[in-house]
């Protein structure tokens, strides 16, 4: 019996180290991931926008250019500044009608003073500002999208003098252009925006598949391994000690993975609420190995960006708490409408006991009850007769507000 356990050893050795290194790929893997999000969300519109600014003061031979960004369909928002000197225009909120900028919003044609603060063309909730930016005659049009068969205000452009002045024709026009521009480059940042995301996810799911087929099954094959030397070396306490580290470190490794590949298939907003939960029932089969299966039994009416989320928040706990607790044999998550609501259900017909609690996202099922609550909604945890469990989520639609 001495000779097989000396050779147990190097095994283990051996498999303590690939563990390490597939722990040290899953964290490089993931940090990779993150700064290569943050770096494709920031760029394009942003650049366009403030290259418009400065435009705006080469072109129209202003002191001052700015842009504002359409934040909703009530009010404009001043970002992008070219020239000033002060900060009172930073990130002021310009609601439609109000000031020059609001009054472009609302009619949808270039607005001009000859000096802003005595103007009675416009409406002076903003003299305070822009006294303190020191600005007289000011122009502002509409940066207008005519993509997709419709017309819609994206952006407003504004030029700005440090004196009065009257602008004439020819600067209205110049500026007019710089707009078109600025809504070409708009909608060339929107299409290239759109096919990041596609490429994103795109990698993301690539991503999973790969590291679900090497590192998960690396782990996996060191696990079994790592069990069936338990059994081999009951009567040798000083290496069962050293292989319960290295399950510990297998099992550590393994809730890295699980972590990883739930952040590779994050959700965004702006994905449909089926694609999100379908993309998480493949996941967890993926992960565990237990047959999990999306169902959506009718159309479901858009939901904002919180009931979304909260839904797909559910969904991510109940198959989460499945793979912790329930040692199920498969997995059906439907989602429907239901009583001028969307309803989700995961449903499981395992023999664990789901306490609803602790599961690695740590966000726990009281806790999305409290936020289903806040939306007039309601999710419960039960104990089916059969032995399986049900998590059920349900909040009112947009239009039917509890």
């Amino acid at each position: 019996m001495r000779r097989p356990m000396c050779q147990s050893w190097p095994v283990a050795a051996e498999q303590r180290s690939a563990t390490e290194r597939a722990v040290e790929h899953v964290n490089a893997l993931d940090a990779l991931l993150r700064e290569r999000d943050g770096l494709l969300t920031v760029l394009d519109r942003v650049v366009a926008l403030h290259g418009t600014a400065r435009l705006i003061r080469e072109s129209v031979g202003t002191d001052s250019g700015f842009v504002a960004d359409i934040d909703g369909p009530e009010q404009a928002v001043i970002r992008w500044l070219s020239g000033t000197r002060t900060s009172e225009l930073q990130n002021l909120i310009v609601p439609v009608g109000q000031g020059i900028g609001g009054r472009v919003l609302a009619l949808g044609k270039p607005v001009r003073v000859s000096d802003y603060v005595s103007s009675p063309a416009i409406t002076h909730q903003f003299d305070a500002q822009v006294r303190g930016e020191g600005l007289g005659a000011m122009l502002a049009v509409p940066i207008i999208s005519r993509h997709g068969g419709d017309e819609r205000t994206v952006a407003i452009a504004y030029a700005a003098m440090r004196h009065t002045a009257d602008f004439g024709d020819d600067a209205v026009r110049r500026l007019e252009h710089i707009a078109e521009q600025a809504a070409t480059a708009l909608h060339i940042a929107g299409c290239a925006e759109s096919a990041r995301e596609d490429a994103v996810t795109a990698e993301r799911q690539r991503m999973q598949s790969a590291l679900h087929d090497s590192v998960g099954a690396l782990l996996f094959s060191i696990g079994v391994q790592v069990r069936d030397l338990h059994e081999a070396i009951r009567d040798n306490p000083a290496l069962d000690s050293r292989l319960r580290r290295l399950e510990s470190d297998v099992s550590a490794a393994s809730s890295a993975l699980r972590e990883s590949l739930l952040a590779l298939s994050e959700t965004t907003p702006e994905r449909a609420l089926p694609v999100e939960l379908a993309e998480h029932t493949r996941s967890f089969e993926a992960r565990c190995g237990v047959p999990a299966r999306f169902v959506q039994l009718a159309d479901v009416p858009p939901m904002d960006v919180e009931r979304t989320r909260l839904l797909v928040a559910v969904v991510r706990e109940g198959l989460l708490n499945v793979e912790k607790h329930a040692r199920a044999y498969s997995v059906v998550v439907s989602l429907g409408p239901c009583d001028g609501g969307v309803q989700v259900v995961v449903a499981d017909d395992g023999n664990g006991e789901p306490d609803g609690t602790g599961p690695s996202t740590g966000m726990g099922v009281r806790t999305l009850a409290e936020r289903a609550a806040r939306l007039g909604g309601r999710v419960s945890l039960v104990r089916d007769e059969d032995g399986g469990c049900t998590l059920r989520a349900w909040v009112p639609d947009v239009e039917h507000p509890a």
